[in-house]
């Protein structure tokens, strides 16, 4: 299993949130930890897009990557 880093702050929010019960920051950790799954899907995408045995697996990746970060059709190679 790989390891995740987070930052410090979610890091206490989650302390608070977990062992002092206090759930008035359930929704920043909730945004937070959205904002980290999008990430390390970002950039497991960016890895098949590089690194798939197959070309085909590498330009489906490469295309979900470029559809993810929103970059248009017109502006592909």
């Amino acid at each position: 299993m790989r390891n995740v880093q987070i930052s410090q702050e979610l890091f206490m929010q989650l302390l608070r949130f977990h062992l002092m019960e206090d759930e008035s920051c359930e929704r920043e950790i909730k945004q937070e930890l959205e904002k980290k799954l999008d990430r390390m899907v970002m950039r497991d995408l960016f890895g098949k897009s590089k690194t798939a045995p197959t070309k085909e697996e590498r330009e489906q990746a490469r295309k979900e990557y470029l559809d993810r970060r929103g970059v248009s059709e017109s502006f592909r190679w």
